[in-house]
């Protein structure tokens, strides 16, 4: 099996995308749709610059920033779902696909430190 995380991290932000358009036009979701599209979509750019990173410092401090956007989209995730009970089932997936991909560049993070 083919694994490509480009691909996959591209995929959640496109899912982030479209599951957004699902959630009431108001001033609280307003807030909160800003900061989730920018930290899921951010961790695909991150990872894309990661893999032409000029060092092997480059590349840690990009995965890093994926880590952490990771992490952040789990968060904004939750509040989605505090101020929208009826999406609890699909914001399940994303902050379960969230916390997949910040595990994933946790290991690599701690992997590329000891190389």
């Amino acid at each position: 099996m083919n694994y490509d995380l480009e691909e996959r991290t591209a995929k959640f932000g496109e899912n982030v995308i479209h599951f957004i358009g699902s959630l009431p036009k108001n001033e609280t979701n307003k807030i909160l749709i800003n900061q989730v599209i920018r930290s899921a979509t951010s961790i695909g750019a991150n990872y894309m610059e990661a893999n032409q990173a000029s060092s092997k410092k480059d590349f840690r401090n990009k995965i890093g920033i994926c880590r952490k956007e990771a992490n952040e989209t789990k968060y904004w995730v939750r509040m989605i779902v505090s101020a929208n009970k009826e999406k609890t089932d699909e914001c399940k997936k994303l902050w379960k696909e969230s916390n997949e991909l910040m595990l994933i560049f946790s290991k690599i993070f701690s992997s590329s430190n000891k190389n």
